[in-house]
């Protein structure tokens, strides 16, 4: 029988129906077939590196994996030296984040997870996924980027879980359909935009009214943020998203995104577990400070 709301002849591909029963086939989801599918756990065993710092961090340069990399160089900068680490290079395109060992540490499969060999009690190493979970946890380690005040407090991480929920609208909405998707549909393209840029006013509002996004001080909030919305404010996330969205409009969220932008600790953490990119701004693998002077080369 014709579905007479969404005739098959208008859907795209033209005459798709969709089956009663969905089954997987390899090449589903077009460039990022070979990382995703319907099942959890790991395809392969590899165990995981371990160097020399108590907290061991396994990620990729994406939003997500900058956000827990400039927490981590801004505590260095800070003075917490305690806060050493090494990040070692997740590359999901090979499927590395199905391997035993990262799957031990985040049974999801996604990108960064951390590991603290040496926590607060002293006692069992702690696994740790999720980056906001992560962001989290290190601020309250270290006493630093999350207020103690209760209110203060709370409007920290009302920010920070706006984000978490958020940014799936942005990255695999907006983002996906704008920029990775196999064909351009223009249903998808609005609807991602509209949400987008209502996002970016939600932010812009907030910020016309307070230097930082979760109050007068700089936050795990910001930089949970700034890697999505910052960028993108600044047209250096997709590319011709900025124009396409018309991010300039968004005066106050400009203004902040160029002060984290010029941040130490987002400049260094935005390029740690980078595996490509122009010269002097991408570090695959970051071990001590040091490594940050091979950019030279």
């Amino acid at each position: 029988m014709t579905d007479t709301k969404f005739p098959p002849e208008n859907n795209l591909p033209a005459g798709y129906e969709p089956p009663k029963v969905w089954t997987w086939e390899p090449g589903n989801g077009g460039q990022f077939a070979s990382i995703n599918r319907p099942i959890a756990g790991p395809t392969h065993e590899k165990e995981l590196p371990v160097g020399t710092h108590p907290l061991q961090l396994y990620s990729l340069g994406t939003p997500n994996g900058q956000k827990v990399t400039i927490l981590l160089e801004e505590l260095l900068a800070a003075g917490h030296t305690d806060a050493e680490y090494d990040a070692w290079l997740i590359t999901i395109g090979k499927g590395e984040q199905f391997g035993s060992g990262f799957v031990a540490v985040n049974p999801n499969s996604k990108i960064p997870a951390l590991m603290d060999h040496q926590p607060k009690d002293g006692g069992e190493p702690v696994r740790l996924f999720e980056s906001g979970s992560i962001l989290v946890y290190l601020a309250e380690k270290f006493g630093a980027f999350l207020p103690s005040d209760p209110r203060a407090k709370a409007e920290v991480m009302n920010w920070l879980f706006w984000q978490m929920g958020s940014a799936p609208f942005v990255g695999g909405g907006f983002g996906h359909f704008f920029s990775y998707a196999p064909v351009k549909i223009q249903y998808a393209i609005d609807r991602y935009a509209m949400e987008t840029k209502r996002q970016l006013d939600v932010l812009n509002r907030r910020l016309a009214e307070s230097e930082f996004v979760g109050g007068s001080e700089y936050s795990i909030a910001d930089m949970a943020i700034w890697p999505w919305y910052g960028r993108l404010a600044l047209d250096s996330s997709y590319p011709n998203a900025g124009e396409f969205l018309s991010t300039g409009d968004y005066e106050h969220l400009g203004r902040w995104a160029r002060q984290l932008a010029a941040r130490t600790g987002v400049k260094r953490g935005s390029i740690v577990n980078k595996a490509s990119g122009d010269p002097g701004t991408f570090l695959p693998e970051r071990h001590a400070a040091s490594d940050f002077d091979t950019l030279t080369l």
